[in-house]
């Protein structure tokens, strides 16, 4: 086959793709009618991480603490509003009074009534993604280039492109619980952040590394919540779980890989080293040396970073 032929067979795959989108959502803003304009804002934050470090480099970081606050504050609203709103739309079509399991979308699904309200909210957590960008924007700014990670860049920028997809063909049904799960682990997640970009908050903040975990579970329930509907043939298109199935192995593999070096590597040094100063009879000012073995900072606020 051609490149043409590709090309051709692609574009009529796409064409007859848009009969199978929900009709509500079809047109909304940045939804339209094709991927495009996400397409080009991911593209610009992907620029953005590539050039924006070479541009501060012979700059001052920016002072953004106040903005950072309210930022992040911002976000532990809108986090819990709309996990709230996820829960409470599920609730209200009915979808906990059946199978929680297993909550049905196909093609008649926009006929009833009360799924707009859950199209909406999920419109809305689309946007929030976007809205998330400005982690990165921050770390750019703050030349804290370090916390600019694979998994950060991958994490944000896949996320976006994959809600587009879910809002614009499957805005109801199964996608109610790893979206109100993620806003669940949000709403802590950017306390956090919110919390230690407050100087005098940050030594009070002992529970970082339990967000990673938070997070890692979060990938293991929708994980066991997808792979369980796959097989007991629940009506929900099977793309769309072969589509999370993966993209939650993707997560457990790189937030695991994550963990693993940022905190079990880590304590296992200090312990090591500890010990060996101990052993060494290694003193600093009276005071035997020990090595803190958690990785310190957050990851839009002051030092290292907790990724998500």
């Amino acid at each position: 086959m051609n490149n043409g032929s590709i090309v051709s067979s692609i574009l009529q795959a796409f064409e007859e793709g848009k009969s199978t989108r929900d009709p509500r959502t079809r047109y909304w803003f940045l939804l339209d009618d094709n991927p495009l304009h996400v397409w080009l804002l991911t593209a610009s934050y992907i620029a953005f991480v590539v050039i924006g470090p070479k541009v501060m480099k012979n700059r001052k970081p920016f002072n953004l603490q106040k903005f950072m606050v309210v930022y992040n504050f911002g976000l532990v609203f809108m986090s819990l509003y709309l996990m709230i709103e996820i829960v409470a739309s599920a609730y209200d079509i009915g979808y906990f009074k059946e199978d929680p399991l297993c909550c049905i979308y196909n093609q008649d699904t926009h006929k009833n009534p009360r799924e707009l309200r859950l199209a909406n909210v999920f419109w809305w957590y689309f946007i929030s993604k976007l809205l998330e960008f400005m982690d990165t924007i921050l770390m750019v700014l703050r030349k804290k280039n370090d916390q600019i990670t694979f998994l950060h860049v991958y994490h944000h920028s896949s996320m976006f492109n994959i809600w587009w997809w879910v809002t614009t063909y499957l805005p109801g049904g199964q996608s109610w619980f790893s979206s109100s799960l993620n806003c669940s682990v949000h709403v802590v997640m950017y306390l956090y952040y919110a919390l230690a970009a407050i100087p005098s908050m940050r030594s009070k903040l002992w529970w970082k590394k339990y967000i990673t975990k938070f997070q890692l579970v979060q990938f293991v329930l929708i994980l066991y919540h997808t792979v369980q509907t796959t097989y007991t043939g629940c009506d929900y298109p099977m793309w769309g779980q072969y589509l999370l199935t993966g993209y939650m192995i993707s997560m457990l593999v790189l937030f695991g890989n994550f963990y693993l070096n940022a905190y079990i590597k880590k304590r296992r040094l200090g312990e090591a080293k500890k010990a060996e100063d101990s052993s060494n009879g290694t003193v600093n000012n009276g005071v035997h040396k020990t090595t803190n073995g958690h990785s310190n900072g957050i990851s839009n606020g002051s030092t290292k970073a907790v990724s998500r």
